[in-house]
């Protein structure tokens, strides 16, 4: 089976001051500056991976690991001053692969919102505050169809019912400050899946949510991957909530991606001594109390001051001196199960 997604080495770069830091958005958006620039940093670097029609791949990493950076470029909404290289590949029904880096603005533009949809961080920054719910799903229908207004409200209000919101009718009139943080995930939810498209991105979807209503949100999500056939990229930082959706899990560090496998390959076998490290911290009806939490050491390294070898280098407790020197290979331990460390996974063991 084809793919329906593939990234292949795919790398984002963005301009840098010369102190060292990244410019802030608006100056990558190529607002007039007096700020000299750097060589580029590397916000993601030579990752992999791939999505099967009707799979959930988890995305999983501590923020500022590329995680977002990774969708955003998927969706085509990187700001203009990213460079990207490497591929991104769509099967939109073709016979021939949609490569999405290389589309021009108005045809990325058709498949956004209709073939690929993106689920937001933050539901009351991402709507618009001054418009009722219903008309801004209503707006995602008529980006895409050739329908009246009365019709794409019709649709609108149908979505929000697939997303289980009651009184449906009524509610698509409110506006977002009235709805709770829960209802207003779900409008998000509802403008993403209304088009019905083939791939849907969440982006921390859980995010801000208490236990309850997080867990309401996984199921809905859950429930509309089987019944519209969604492939599904699941951001998060949270291993426990992925480990309830996904079919195969991709951890990333500093920009790289250092593991990739089936969810029970990730979760009883970590290969990683990062991902070994993330599942040491997750408390459990076992942990003692009394005792502080496992940690990590150290902090994640800067983007524009990564150590020239692998980037967890300075906080693992496997490391060697070759380590330090180059970034290690992604090595295939068992079938399926990728990960980055030779001193864990030596080559031909």
């Amino acid at each position: 089976m084809r793919p329906l997604l593939e990234i292949r080495n795919l790398t984002i770069e963005f301009p840098q001051s010369r102190a060292g830091q990244a410019l802030p958005p608006a100056q990558q958006a190529g607002t007039k500056t007096r700020t000299k620039t750097g060589a580029p940093v590397a916000a993601v670097s030579s990752l992999s991976f791939s999505i099967a029609p009707g799979e959930v791949l988890g995305l999983v990493g501590e923020s500022g690991s590329g995680k977002s950076i990774t969708a955003l470029a998927i969706m085509g909404l990187l700001p203009p001053a990213a460079i990207v290289t490497g591929e991104i590949t769509f099967q939109n029904g073709d016979a021939v692969p949609t490569h999405l880096t290389a589309l021009p603005p108005d045809q990325l533009r058709q498949l956004r919102g209709s073939r690929i949809a993106m689920i937001f961080q933050e539901p009351m920054t991402a709507l618009n505050p001054v418009t009722r719910v219903g008309d801004q799903i209503a707006e995602a229908v008529l980006a895409h169809h050739r329908v009246s207004k009365s019709e794409a409200r019709r649709q609108a209000v149908a979505g929000m019912r697939d997303v289980a919101i009651p009184d449906p009718e009524q509610r698509a009139r409110s506006y977002p400050h009235q709805l709770s943080g829960g209802m207003r995930q779900r409008v998000m939810i509802a403008m993403a899946i209304v088009n019905r498209p083939q791939l849907l991105i969440a982006d921390e979807p859980t995010t801000a949510l208490d236990v309850t209503i997080q867990q309401q949100i996984l199921d809905l999500l859950n429930d509309l991957r089987h019944k519209f056939g969604l492939a599904m990229l699941f951001i998060s930082h949270d291993l426990a909530v992925v480990s309830h959706v996904a079919d195969r899990v991709a951890v990333m560090y500093a920009g790289s991606l250092v593991e990739l496998g089936a969810k029970a390959d990730i979760f009883h076998a970590p290969a990683h001594p990062y991902t070994q490290g993330l599942l040491r911290a997750i408390p459990t009806l076992s942990t003692d109390r009394a005792l502080p939490l496992a940690t990590i050491e150290g902090t994640v390294p800067s983007i524009a001051q990564l150590p020239p070898g692998c980037p967890f280098e300075p906080r693992c407790r496997f490391r060697v001196a070759a380590c330090a020197v180059q970034l290690p290979p992604l090595v295939e331990v068992s079938p399926g199960h990728w990960a980055r460390c030779p001193v864990v996974n030596p080559p031909g063991v």
